[in-house]
Parts: C-alpha cells; structure tokens; sequence
C-alpha cells in the first residue's frame, strides 16, 4: 500500500467498457510527513474519496482485488481513507484536526 493526497478527478468520456461508472481520481504521491514527493497516479476510486483527502492506495496486479475492480484493467485502486498516523508515537496527520486537510 502507498500513502497519497487526492489532487483531483480525471474525465474521460470515452474509456474500456470494463471502466464504465468507476471513479478515476488523480493521487500525489505522499511521504511520511505527508508532503507530496512528486510522483502523481491515477487510481480507480473504491471507497468515495475526496479532493484534498489523504488515501492508501495499491498498485499492480493487488489493484485487482477489490469489488469494484475485480476482472477489470485497472493498474492502481483506492481501498482507504485515512483518518491519521503517527510516527514512533507522535501524531503527524489526523483528519480535520489543526494539520490536517479533510
């Protein structure tokens, strides 16, 4: 699994069958401190995700697993929405407190 800001939504009006009704939201690859490190992907959204939200993604052939993607050729998938972590017991993010974003 791998840490990411949700940057935005990604349209596309004309796509594989397979993808018809499923998400596909544009994810900034987060570190640790939850600054973005660069890399970008875009990911089927399984679990309703927001701008600006702090998700766990997986990525590859795992990106198959879940209900909504199941059989489908997608490379990366959204399976969480992250509430907080913390670091060797000290809190870096929580959702809607003072540092955080959602």
């Amino acid at each position: 699994m791998n840490l990411a800001k949700v940057l935005g939504r990604v349209v596309a009006s004309r796509k594989e069958e397979a993808l018809e009704g499923l998400t596909l939201l544009m994810l900034g690859q987060a570190g640790p401190d939850g600054k973005l490190t660069g890399g970008t992907v875009v990911a089927v959204d399984a679990v309703g995700a927001g701008e600006g939200e702090y998700v766990l993604y997986a990525s590859g052939s795992s990106a198959r697993q879940t209900t909504a993607t199941q059989n489908k050729p997608v490379d990366a998938v959204i399976m969480a929405i992250v509430d907080s972590w913390d670091i060797e017991g000290e809190e870096r993010y929580r959702k809607g407190g003072p540092e955080g974003d959602g």
